[in-house]
């Protein structure tokens, strides 16, 4: 009997239409859900190589500056989130010191949980975040690059260079489809102890599968250009940009 699910794969990566072996699923079908869970696994355990990133920013003509959270591993960085979402006082001095302030954008960088989305897919998303936002004359501090750090991290840093806008690109939870997905949060008039309503949010950016770079950061423009315009972001913020789905063909006639 044919499975009335198997038409249907070609849309997703969601595991459907695996088929059977006895009471099991096939082998292959085995292995490939073994083998996306150890990329998962590897996704949060392995530590970024930041100044390797940061060296391929600078060849690129991009100024940088790494800073540091009190997390000291990867097992702490798990344990406690709150580790993550702010600064070291050395790295606050050091930014503190630092001459961009009052910048309109303060751009941040973090492996979040998963390394692997940011060495993969890091460089190329920023360089098209850097074109957007410097076509539109936005004054950009130097990428602030942070190795294991929180969504909230983005307000820490913002606050302290009195951006307009603070935006952290950030690696998101791997799961058994994707395991080196982005995400991009933006929050307005950053200050410590903004919560989640406060930010937005562009997830799933890792094409082909997912988000496109170039949608992902229309996406971004639009929501800082409106939350300039606005006076705030977040959930206040509503998102009445036209969609983003209309650029390829439909999968279904």
């Amino acid at each position: 009997m044919t499975d009335p699910w198997i038409a249907l794969r070609r849309f997703t990566q969601a595991r459907i239409a695996l088929g059977r072996a006895g009471h099991a699923v096939p082998t292959q079908a085995l292995l490939d859900f073994q083998l996306a869970h150890a990329q998962a696994r590897d996704a949060v355990q392995l530590p970024w190589n930041i100044n390797a990133f940061a060296g391929q920013l600078r060849d690129i003509g991009e100024e940088t500056l790494i800073l540091q959270t009190p997390v000291s591993n990867r097992s702490e960085y798990l344990r406690r989130p709150d580790f993550g979402r702010v600064l070291t006082e050395e790295s606050r001095i050091r930014l503190c010191n630092f001459k961009a302030r009052g910048v309109d954008v303060a751009l941040i960088v973090s492996n979040g949980l998963s390394s692997t989305a940011v060495e993969r897919r890091g460089i190329a998303l920023l360089q098209t975040i850097l074109e957007g936002l410097r076509v539109r004359q936005f004054h950009i501090a130097p990428i602030c690059l942070v190795a294991n750090g929180r969504v909230a991290l983005l307000d820490d840093i913002g606050s302290v260079l009195d951006a307009r806008v603070a935006v952290i690109v950030i690696g998101e939870r791997p799961g058994l489809s994707a395991a080196d997905s982005l995400g991009v949060y933006l929050s307005y008039a950053p200050k410590k102890g903004n919560t989640d309503a406060e930010r937005n949010c562009i997830s799933n950016i890792h094409p082909p599968e997912g988000l496109s770079y170039e949608s992902a950061t229309r996406k971004l423009l639009y929501l800082i250009e409106e939350s300039v315009r606005r006076g705030f972001s977040g959930v206040a913020l509503k998102d009445e940009m036209d969609g983003l789905l209309g650029e390829g063909k439909p999968l279904i006639e």
